[in-house]
């Protein structure tokens, strides 16, 4: 699986959150059901402050098997104080492009990058959907590396 280095500077993303980890049989429950809560819940159209109109999906608080997930958008300053504040450090992440379905490419994606030996960090991994097309979607997956 093709990918490049990057360094990023620091992101605040908003949005709303949830703890799930890999051997957790409703992972993609938890997880899908963020993301209905963020589009269909109408919380991605009350965040304010975007910078623009992406979405993220942040992996981050690793801890033991689990980690937490939020879906969310970047913002510029915090006006949001009932949703999930979260931090994505800056530094170097490997950054891996996604193109297809929304749910089938990108599972697919991580499954080669956990085949990976990837000097990773664990600070900060996410998914950034720069399209809203579910069949051909535009993704690029950022894994924070040391």
């Amino acid at each position: 699986m093709n990918y490049e280095i990057v360094n990023l500077e620091q992101k605040t993303v908003v949005g709303v959150s949830a703890i799930t980890g890999n051997a957790d049989p409703k992972m993609g429950e938890v997880i899908g059901g963020l993301w209905e809560r963020l589009y269909l819940g109408g919380v991605h159209a009350a965040i304010k402050n975007k910078t623009n109109e992406h979405s993220i999906g942040l992996y981050s608080d690793y801890s033991n098997d689990q980690y937490c997930v939020t879906a969310g958008c970047e913002v510029s300053k915090l006006e949001n104080e009932e949703l999930t504040v979260k931090i994505i450090p800056g530094g170097k992440y490997a950054k891996f492009p996604v193109h297809g379905n929304v749910v089938t490419a990108v599972a697919a994606a991580w499954a080669q990058i956990w085949e990976l030996d990837l000097n990773r960090s664990f600070t900060g991994d996410f998914e950034e959907y720069l399209n809203s097309d579910l069949e051909n979607a535009d993704i690029d997956i950022y894994i924070a590396l040391k």
